[in-house]
C-alpha cells in the first residue's frame, strides 16, 4: 500500500523538531551536528536569529500580494543583487529547478527576438545536475535523471565534464548557450578549472553565445566569493541561484545582463510565489549577513 507521502525519497528514520546554529534535535532529544545543511541551504544555521525576526516582522504585516502589484522587498533584493553581482535584472522564483527553467527560456528567446529562431541548443556537462524539472533532468541528461520520464525536452547537447576540445566541437549554427555549474554539486563537488571557465567566456563571445552559470548550490558565500565564478575573473550572461539566497526560506533567482534579459518582457513568463514579501524579507536579511567582505573572509 502506498504511503500516503509519495515515497519518492529513501528517508533515514530521524524526525528532527528543532536547529540551533549547526545542530539538529531529533523528537528523543538526541543532538546531530547538520553536515548536510538541508542540501546546501541553511547557510546560516538553524534558527539564526536575524532570519527569524526578518520572518516573523513580515509575517505580522504582509505575506503574500503576487506580482501585479510592486513589492518594496523584492525591488530591495533585486537592487542588492544587481549591486553585488555582473548583473542588470532579476527574476524571483521559489527554487532552482524553477530558476533553470527561466534560463533556458531566457536563453531561447533571446536569439528568437534577435532573428535566430533556430539557435535553441544548449551544451551542457557531464555530471551536472539542474533542477527535477522537464527541462532540468534534459539538460542533465544522465540515466538516473532521465530513465522513464521520455519523451525528453530536445535542445540540449552533452559533452564530458572537463574535455574543453569537445566543447569546442560541439558548437554550430544552431548553439545558442553554454550551461554550467563554476563547482559541480550532484557530480562531486568537482570544481571546474578558472582556465577552462575563460575558455567558455571566450568561446561564447567568438560564437555570439550566451554564458548560463548554475550557481544554486555553489553560490551566495559557499566558496569564499559571493559567487563561485568570481574566482575565474569571468562573467556570465545569465546565472541561477537558489538554496542560500534564502538561508531555509523556498526562494530562488535568475539573474542576468540586460542584453541577456531583453527578451523578457511583458508576459513572457511569471510566479504566483516568486519574490513574495515574506521570501524577499528573508533573503535581505541573508544578503545582510553574506554579502559582507566580512563574512566572506571568514568561509
Amino acid at each position: 500500500m502506498i504511503p500516503s507521502v509519495l515515497p519518492t525519497y529513501s528517508r533515514a528514520p530521524l524526525s528532527f523538531v528543532k536547529g540551533e546554529g549547526s545542530w539538529l534535535i531529533e523528537q528523543d532529544g538526541r543532538r546531530f551536528l547538520d553536515l548536510g545543511a538541508g542540501i546546501a541551504v541553511n547557510a546560516l544555521g538553524h534558527a539564526h536569529p536575524a532570519l527569524v525576526a526578518a520572518l516573523t516582522e513580515q509575517a505580522g504585516q504582509l505575506w503574500h500580494t503576487s506580482n501585479l502589484y510592486e513589492i518594496p522587498q523584492q525591488q530591495e533584493l533585486a537592487d542588492r543583487l544587481v549591486a553585488l553581482s555582473f548583473a542588470d535584472t532579476v527574476f524571483f522564483t521559489n527554487s532552482g529547478t524553477e530558476a533553470c527553467e527561466l534560463a533556458v527560456k531566457m536563453a531561447r528567446k533571446y536569439f528568437y527576438d534577435m532573428g535566430q529562431p533556430d539557435r535553441t541548443e544548449i551544451i551542457t556537462f557531464s555530471g551536472s545536475f539542474h533542477g527535477r524539472s522537464s527541462a532540468g533532468i534534459a539538460a542533465a541528461g544522465s540515466e538516473k535523471m532521465t530513465k522513464g520520464f521520455g519523451p525528453l525536452l530536445p535542445g540540449f547537447k552533452h559533452i564530458e565534464f572537463g574535455d574543453m576540445e569537445a566543447l569546442g566541437a560541439a558548437i554550430t549554427d544552431t548553439t545558442a548557450a553554454i550551461m554550467i555549474e563554476p563547482v559541480q554539486g550532484e557530480g562531486g563537488i568537482r570544481p571546474v578549472p578558472d582556465a577552462d571557465l575563460k575558455q567558455m567566456r571566450a568561446l561564447c563571445e567568438t560564437h555570439g553565445l550566451l554564458l548560463i552559470f548554475d550557481e544554486v548550490q555553489c553560490g551566495v558565500g559557499r566558496t569564499g566569493k559571493m559567487f563561485a565564478h568570481e574566482w575565474a575573473g569571468v562573467t556570465p550572461d545569465i546565472m541561477m541561484v537558489a538554496k542560500g539566497i534564502g538561508g531555509g526560506f523556498p526562494l530562488g533567482a535568475v539573474l542576468a545582463t540586460e542584453n541577456a534579459a531583453s527578451g523578457m518582457t511583458a508576459g513572457t513568463h511569471g510566479s504566483t510565489y516568486g519574490g513574495n514579501p515574506l521570501g524577499c524579507a528573508v533573503g535581505n536579511a541573508v544578503v545582510n549577513i553574506i554579502g559582507t567582505d566580512a563574512f566572506l573572509e571568514d568561509v
